[in-house]
């Protein structure tokens, strides 16, 4: 008769095992191969070869999960510690189940040699093809540099704590080749990959990352095709969104407080926040149920659109459409950036990049409209005619081609000029009452419904129950 494996006894938090522990409920982790730490160089190596994985739960829910002991050669990755790798993604794509892994590896180890190249490419392959099944998430406590860089960065989802470092190529190579005399905290350090989208979370310590990795699971379906995890419902924090948002145009607030007071307590978690954080990305709850949302930042750049935002926001929404999170997207943007560099950054291309993203999605998409959405930055952030499938404005917000200063200055200009006594605030209130006002964008058909911003949480909620059977 087949004995069950039983879980293994509880392992010290800084160890492969103890993090796969620490990862999973209490209780719910079996190993598949246990990397062993005590080997030395030219002993024979054992089944995991630097690496433990296993399977377990998060929430109740299947997971599986590996993670490298940096303890035994570097961590670096030899033909059987790809192997073990390899197998358990394919086990978790075959099961359905999401793929977390704890990387901190020195790269392909170097007595191997082609053998541990293959071994990366195995496990790059791997990842590729599981994108199309189930979620992955990479967690590094550590050094991870060549190879242990990549791949991480072809899972969904990467968190960093604020002691690791990653880079394809360590201080040593860079001074060597280029000359450059540089620090793995300023090479590869979080702060440098928190900056460039490479890093999705930060955290303090692997602990912390581990609660992170926790909510993101949370958040996401078990595979790609598979319903969302339902909570329940949890009231938001404030009472009152509309009080949040300043009436002049110019005037700062943080969007995330307005999402505070719309989406369940407690249920946001913002990716890449010191990434183009003039663009606000975050997987959050609905009356229980996960979305994505994605909302201009008026307290960064007074909310304009540059190329990376619109990067961040494009790569945003082709994950949330694969898998299948309904998009809620909060507009208070006065363009896209203009100038000279921004043209050099390719803002047309990255702009493009996040229209095809919104018109391809084929999952749910509800706009409101907050303060103002001026020209083709009206358009991109998910305009009824683009493909959204509700759009809200709130009754104050200002919806036209540019802003009404601007516009009356071209529509007018020559009048100004010739004309001293007429005046310029004048013309654009005028301008601003009859082109620019919610009701004449609801009137035109680009706006649903002008809804009061107390009412801005029933109101999205019902368009997505509406919307939920598709």
């Amino acid at each position: 008769m087949a004995t069950a494996v039983k879980a293994p006894p509880p392992a010290p938090a800084d160890t492969p095992l103890g993090q796969l522990q620490m990862l999973c409920d209490p209780g719910t982790f079996r190993p598949l191969r246990s990397g062993v730490s005590s080997l030395r160089l030219g002993e024979r190596a054992t089944p995991g070869d630097g690496v433990a994985a296993g399977a377990g739960e998060v929430d109740g829910r299947p997971v599986f999960c590996y993670a490298q002991d940096p303890a035994f050669l570097g961590g670096s990755l030899g033909e059987v510690h790809a192997d073990t790798i390899v197998r358990t993604m394919r086990m978790a794509g075959d099961a359905g189940a999401p793929v977390v892994g704890f990387v901190r590896s020195g790269g392909a180890r170097l007595q191997e040699g082609h053998a541990a190249l293959a071994g990366y490419g195995r496990i790059f392959r791997a990842s590729v093809e599981l994108s199309r099944k189930v979620p992955q998430i990479s967690i590094l406590s550590g050094v991870s540099a060549g190879g242990g860089a990549y791949s991480p960065a072809l899972t969904d989802y990467v968190v960093m704590t604020k002691d690791s470092r990653m880079f394809l190529t360590g201080p040593k190579v860079v001074a060597e080749a280029m000359g450059e005399e540089i620090t793995m905290e300023a090479l590869g350090g979080p702060k440098v990959h928190g900056r460039n989208g490479v890093a999705d979370l930060i955290a303090e310590d692997a602990a912390d990352a581990v609660l992170k990795a926790r909510h993101l699971l949370a958040l996401l379906p078990q595979k790609i095709g598979g319903q969302p995890h339902p909570h329940l419902v949890v009231d938001p924090e404030g009472d009152n969104p509309g009080a949040i948002v300043p009436a002049e145009q110019r005037k700062v607030y943080d969007v995330r407080d307005v999402a505070d007071a719309i989406l369940d307590a407690g249920s946001m978690l913002e990716l890449s926040p010191r990434w183009a954080p003039n663009m606000v990305t975050a997987f959050a709850r609905l009356e229980g149920r996960p979305v994505g949302l994605i909302a201009n930042q008026p307290r960064q750049l007074g909310g304009v659109i540059d190329a990376a935002a619109s990067e961040k926001a494009a790569l945003f929404v082709d994950d949330c459409n694969r898998f299948g999170l309904p998009l809620l997207v909060f507009v208070d943007t006065p363009g896209f950036m203009p100038g000279r560099v921004q043209e050099e950054a390719a803002v047309i291309r990255h702009g493009a990049s996040l229209l095809r993203a919104f018109a391809g999605a084929r999952v749910p998409k509800v706009t409101l409209v907050l303060r103002k959405a001026f020209g083709g930055a009206a358009i991109t952030m998910n305009s009824k005619d683009l493909g959204a499938d509700v759009v809200f404005s709130w009754p104050n917000a200002q919806i036209g081609i540019m802003a009404a200063r601007q516009a009356v200055g071209i529509v007018h200009g020559r009048r100004l000029r010739e004309d001293e006594s007429l005046s310029r605030d004048d013309l654009a209130d005028a301008y601003a009452a009859e082109h620019l006002t919610a009701p004449a964008a609801a009137a035109s058909g680009w706006v649903d419904e002008v809804i009061d911003p107390e009412a801005s949480r029933e109101s999205l909620a019902w368009a997505l129950r509406s919307l939920r059977g598709r």
